[in-house]
């Protein structure tokens, strides 16, 4: 699903990997694990593209969707929780948005029907009416209300933000999704249910914690990086 090869990489002047050669395969969940500085979170932003290596090239398999756990919990403070959530696709959010917009127009063209059809299909292929059940789904297997959905974001509480987030990367069956910190502030339920969703989970998951007991439940193998 993944495939590493020969990535370096510098930060601030510091060598962190050199001639790193890894591939990572559908249905196991990876721990990275390593010291405070050793270069986890930077591992895990040169794998999604945030960052360039030095040499090499991370390879992802083709039509593979990645999602990636946010930690800015202020950047969807204007939608809702719902829309939130549904941007972890954001190609059918989209696509739902393009769709609801032309069936607004007061001014409705034979060329927009023609265009709301192309949408509409492409929307059910990608299970988009089962998108509000499934975010709800999440949400609660998190512990929060169902009426939370239409709650603007600005107006939840950090702790229930940090679920929205993570409900977010793991909504609409990703190929590929890359956790850092997942069970930061998060209760004992909400930690219990998301071990049962990894654990069952049939894609490409890599996760950094420093929670022992999360990584020995949940992953099926351990990278570790080191100096």
């Amino acid at each position: 699903m993944i495939t590493v090869t020969n990535l370096s990489f510098h930060f601030g002047g510091q060598l962190l990997f050199k001639n790193v050669d890894l591939q990572f395969n559908p249905g196991n969940c990876y721990g990275v694990i390593g010291a405070n500085g050793a270069g986890k979170t930077t591992f895990l932003r040169l794998l999604c593209g945030e960052l360039e290596p030095a040499t090499g090239e991370v390879a992802i398999k083709p039509g593979a969707r990645m999602s990636v756990l946010r930690q800015d919990h202020f950047a969807f403070d204007d939608y809702t929780v719902l829309d939130t959530v549904m941007m972890g696709n954001r190609h059918l959010y989209d696509v739902m948005k393009e769709k609801d917009a032309l069936y607004e127009k007061p001014d409705f063209s034979d060329a927009d029907g023609v265009r709301a059809s192309e949408l509409e299909s492409e929307f059910a292929e990608m299970n988009g009416w089962e998108a509000e059940s499934d975010v709800s789904r999440l949400i609660q297997g998190l512990g929060l209300p169902e009426e939370i959905l239409y709650s603007l974001m600005s107006d939840l509480k950090e702790s229930q933000k940090v679920k929205v987030m993570l409900a977010q990367a793991l909504f609409g069956n990703p190929g590929i999704i890359l956790l850092d910190e997942p069970t930061n502030h998060l209760d004992v339920k909400a930690i219990a249910w998301l071990e049962d969703f990894l654990m069952e989970y049939p894609g490409t998951v890599l996760v950094v914690s420093h929670d022992r007991h999360f990584l020995n439940t949940v992953c099926t193998n351990i990278v570790d990086v080191d100096y």
